[in-house]
């Protein structure tokens, strides 16, 4: 079976299976939301930095990296979603029962960076939409990371988390911006073709634009978000829909910023220095005030709504790899471990965001990192994968390689890239 054909293919693997009457699309509502929300979660404030600097330095030639990265991304979460159904457990908790203590404590060592690697992303990018309105680094931080830990606190992440996802989807806008920009294709197709694959700073962006698209906080979010829900075999066919909607979309959305840039900037070798020169250069398309508003609303929106997202799928996952099986959300917040790291992550965080001038040097850095950390919990997430999934939800040699042969590609080209950039 082709690729293709493989990313099409919707059909339960159990004997349940979601129909497209009245009562199938009721179902599917119902389904829906894991795929999607971690998709958009991942379209957060670092993934519109590193876009708009990618579209301002590079032109047009970073936007086909961003969509023959939606199979490898799909793959990966579909692996996931079917690990959640199958063995009715997270990631992490599976990775403890086949990889031992060793590979539970490097799971969870990732884990962590990328959960840190996403607030401090997410706090930088509310840092400077608080400067475009001319409003103190340190009153926007210091707000947010108050937010952010009220919200652990109280256990009330769940109600924010849509909030903020409803917020973020103003990043949408940018699909009408990219239309108004009136690109060239032909300089596209042109720049597609003109690749300085010897220029460390171009090698440097793509593996942070890998990085944003694979975030290792998704992998454990989903497979646990699946039992949370209580979904079952026969909602595989709508779940995995739900995933591959989210991973185009997402992925659409970067690619939309990215466009609009290098049609603004022409591709010239410019920087962008901070978020309100993104807002400079996109909003004007909307009207300024509006503009403005959208696009404060969706980046801030969008951050929240990653940083809640991380800290949900870092506080099941911790409890899964280190502490007790339980998939309770609840449990795993309360845990007096978790809430002492996750206060010194915020408060780090925030400190870091405060004290460094560029953010959006500081933004794209955490997005290379996130590439830095794809091969590891890849690597962990595929042979559990092979090992642990259960008929009728188990996958073949042959689909096996594929995967890892997407991945092993998406992971040297960000090693590569990483390695350029920061040496």
């Amino acid at each position: 079976m082709g690729l293709g054909s493989e990313l099409m293919e919707l059909d339960s693997p159990g004997e349940g299976r979601t129909r497209f009457g009245p009562r199938g699309l009721a179902r599917m509502a119902a389904v829906w939301g894991p795929g999607l929300l971690v998709m958009l979660a991942d379209t957060d404030a670092g993934n519109v930095v590193t876009a708009a600097q990618a579209g301002a330095q590079w032109g047009f030639r970073l936007a086909p990296l961003l969509l023959l990265l939606i199979p490898g991304l799909f793959l990966l979460q579909d692996l996931s979603l079917r690990l959640g159904l199958s063995r009715r457990a997270g990631l992490g908790r599976l990775i403890r029962e086949r990889c031992g203590r060793a590979g539970a404590w490097l799971a969870a060592a990732a884990l962590v960076a990328a959960t840190l690697s996403s607030l401090v992303t997410e706090l930088s990018g509310i840092a400077g939409v608080g400067e475009m309105f001319g409003v103190s680094r340190t009153l926007t931080v210091s707000g947010a990371a108050i937010l952010l830990m009220g919200v652990v606190l109280t256990g009330a992440y769940q109600r924010t988390e849509r909030i903020a996802l409803l917020l973020g989807l103003f990043e949408a806008s940018f699909f009408i911006v990219a239309w108004k920009t009136h690109p060239s294709w032909v300089e596209a197709a042109r720049d597609a073709v003109d690749l300085p694959l010897a220029n460390p700073r171009f090698l440097y962006l793509g593996a942070a634009l890998i990085g944003a698209t694979f975030n290792p906080w998704m992998v454990f979010y989903q497979s646990t978000a699946v039992v949370e829900k209580k979904l079952g075999p026969g909602d595989y066919r709508a779940a995995r829909a739900d995933t591959l909607v989210g991973a185009v979309l997402t992925q659409a959305i970067t690619a939309s910023i990215l466009i609009a840039m290098a049609a603004l900037k022409g591709g010239a070798g410019g920087s962008i220095d901070d978020i309100g020169q993104i807002s400079g250069a996109l909003t004007p398309l909307l009207g300024d005030f509006t503009g403005r508003l959208v696009f404060g609303l969706g980046v801030v929106g969008a951050a929240m709504a990653a940083a809640i997202v991380a800290t949900l799928a870092c506080a099941w996952g911790l409890g899964e790899l280190i502490c007790a099986p339980s998939t309770s959300s609840t449990a795993s917040f309360r845990r007096p471990g978790f809430l002492a790291l996750y206060s010194v992550a915020v408060v780090g965080s925030a400190a870091l965001v405060l004290g460094f001038r560029d953010l959006v040097g500081l933004s794209i850095a955490m997005q290379a990192l996130n590439a830095v950390l794809l091969p590891g919990i890849g690597a962990l997430a595929l042979y559990v994968g092979a090992t642990a999934l259960r008929s009728p939800f188990a996958i073949g040699p042959v689909r096996i390689a594929v995967i890892g042969a997407i991945l092993g590609a998406v992971s040297l080209a960000g090693l590569t890239g990483a390695a350029a950039g920061f040496f």
